[in-house]
């Protein structure tokens, strides 16, 4: 493996250390015993419900390719997948505010259990059917469990500035260093100790099993609007129009689908854009290179979310707008940077893309527990899995359609397109930070103006 590789791990590894261990007790949020117990629970559970989903992707297309699919069949079950997370998901993931919280985690375990075990059998109707489960339980994954956690949190009186303390820890545990070990023990099952290809999806159903007991045995039960009355499309309607009437959380929808498009784009487009002539890069490596890049982006939120006079709305536009010049970085190199010849170890383009490549990991790191912590201020409570899965229907549209048209396009387009739309997530983040401070302008006003009535009633008194 070249040394470029080596030292590019090697520096953000330090980097990542240097973070952690450098913070200073003005980085640190003083928390009581109490609210500890449940954060390391809660992140006990969220590592497991990760090491459940990052186990089966790496192996997931070398799967069905060893089952004898050709490249279109393996197209259309991804498809499925996400498919299913738009259709089937949203209508499961809103069951979670009338239904429970709690169950639907449970319920997110039991579906990606049944879709592992559909892993053994190599016909295509059973993968199917289990592409089809893997996307509901996406959908439960990333809304259950924080609507959950925001519900819990809120219910035992916690500070609400503690709630980003868990949103920093988790992306850097479950998006970065659960990742990055489970990418290693899928390894170590198919390549050190040659099992099956299926050996990670049993591991990953183990500990999902696991994870659910403590589900079952530590957490509680809670609710957004467990009203009788409401069916299913009276809680769409009213998710619906809350986005409608509210330009807060229409905006950070449409940030949010921005972002993920993009991002779920990047994971279809790096392998070609840094092998573009099928040269020889070791991609499991660069994988947890990118993971360690997620990471150091987690470390910095956990700084940058500390500082009460620092907004969340406020360094996102910084960070959207970097996202959008690494994806220009691919066009870039294409015009300015001589190809490498076939066979050959990665070309000085492609080093140069991997450097603004892991600068955009990192802003992911950045995203998710800001994305979090704006999620749990603006979306209302009593409907709050039914919105983040509203959120996630033009998400999954968008990237079933860059699945379809994947060979359509030349890959510079897409990066272009990419940027385009991180560009577009800036100034709608510079939008909701205008609306936020107008917002908190007029309560301002309004509260000076009451104090001020009751200091005349007290003088005419």
């Amino acid at each position: 493996m070249e040394v470029f590789y080596y030292l590019v791990f090697g520096g953000l590894a330090a980097a990542v250390a240097a973070m952690e261990l450098r913070k200073t007790r003005k980085d640190r949020v003083a928390i009581s015993s109490a609210f500890d117990t449940f954060k390391n629970n809660y992140l006990f559970v969220y590592s497991l419900m990760m090491a459940g989903d990052w186990l089966q992707g790496p192996y997931v297309y070398y799967l069905y390719s060893q089952y004898g699919l050709n490249k279109g069949e393996i197209g259309r079950l991804f498809i499925a997948g996400f498919g299913s997370s738009m259709l089937f998901g949203t209508i499961v993931g809103s069951l979670a505010d009338k239904q429970g919280r709690k169950r639907a985690c449970v319920t997110y375990c039991i579906t990606y259990i049944v879709s592992c075990l559909t892993k053994h059998c190599p016909e295509y109707t059973s993968l199917l059917i289990g592409r089809i489960l893997g996307g509901i339980s996406t959908s439960l994954l990333f809304s259950a469990f924080e609507s959950w956690l925001v519900a819990e949190h809120n219910k035992r009186g916690f500070d609400p500035q503690w709630l980003s303390v868990i949103f920093s820890k988790a992306i850097f545990l479950g998006n970065g260093l659960i990742a990055i070990v489970s990418g290693l023990l899928a390894s170590l099952l198919v390549d050190n100790l040659e099992y099956h290809p299926v050996a990670p999806f049993d591991a990953a159903a183990c500990f999902l099993t696991f994870g659910m007991a403590v589900i079952l045995s530590s957490w509680s039960e809670n609710y957004g609007d467990p009203s009788e009355s409401k069916d299913l499309i009276t809680q769409f309607n009213g998710a619906a129009a809350a986005i409608a009437s509210d330009e807060k959380i229409a905006l950070l929808g449409g940030i949010q689908s921005l972002f993920e498009g993009s991002m779920y784009t990047f994971v279809f487009l790096w392998t070609p854009a840094l092998s573009p002539n099928d040269e020889d890069i070791p991609h499991g490596f660069i994988f947890a290179t990118f993971m360690l890049s997620s990471m150091l982006g987690s470390s910095i939120a956990s700084r940058l979310m500390t500082h009460a006079t620092l907004k969340v709305e406020s360094y996102m536009q910084i960070v959207f707008a970097i996202s959008a010049v690494t994806l220009l970085l691919p066009i870039v190199c294409n015009f300015l940077v001589a190809p490498s010849e076939q066979g050959d170890g990665i070309s000085f383009g492609g080093c140069i893309q991997l450097l603004g490549f892991c600068v955009f990991e990192a802003c992911v790191g950045i995203f998710w527990p800001s994305i979090m912590k704006m999620r749990s201020q603006y979306i209302p409570e009593e409907a709050r899995s039914t919105i983040m899965n509203f959120f996630r229907i033009p998400l999954n549209i968008f990237v079933c359609v860059v699945l379809y048209n994947v060979n359509a396009f030349p890959i510079t387009i897409m990066f272009g397109m990419c940027s385009i739309f991180l560009f577009m997530a800036s100034v709608l983040q510079k939008r909701l930070l205008e609306i936020s401070d107008s917002h908190k302008s007029m309560i301002q006003v309004w509260t000076d103006m009451t104090e001020g009535d009751d200091e005349a009633e007290t003088l005419n008194i």
